[in-house]
């Protein structure tokens, strides 16, 4: 993680969750700055491994995961996400991705919009996510 200085003053703190594509294209897996936090489209690819779970639900479920370990970078959790964007590569994922967000957001229930696109990256991603999320919003 390293730090800038970023609009008025505050530190923008550039957060990592160790994908070798990051530094290679130019992105970070979430930007911090002051109390807001913007975590870039996330896949269920696990760099550990090398895979990627084939269900979408599975997906989004590891993308939760991967989020809650990045929000907990800069200070926040899934409790302080304000707003999720979600992208889907067949209208029946929609149904089952959406269930997982349920479960993860129950009461929280952040602003959130579901799109249907053509692909993503690579035929085996069925679904990618970005969250905004601001420290202290906690209900």
């Amino acid at each position: 993680m390293s730090e800038e200085e970023g609009r008025g003053g505050a530190a923008r703190r550039l957060i990592s969750s160790g994908s070798p594509f990051e530094r290679a294209y130019g992105y970070s897996r979430a930007v911090a700055i002051g109390d807001d936090v913007f975590v870039s489209g996330t896949t269920g690819y696990d760099y550990a491994t090398m895979t990627m779970p084939a269900d979408p639900a599975e997906q989004a479920r590891a993308i939760y995961a991967t989020f809650a370990e990045v929000l907990g970078q800069a200070g926040a959790s899934l409790a302080d996400v304000v707003r999720l964007r979600t992208y889907v590569t067949d209208p029946a994922f929609c149904a089952p991705v959406l269930a997982v967000q349920g479960e993860v957001f129950g009461d929280i229930r952040p602003a959130a919009t579901i799109v249907v696109v053509s692909a993503l990256l690579t035929s085996e991603m069925k679904v990618e996510i970005e969250a905004d999320a601001r420290v202290g919003v906690r209900r």
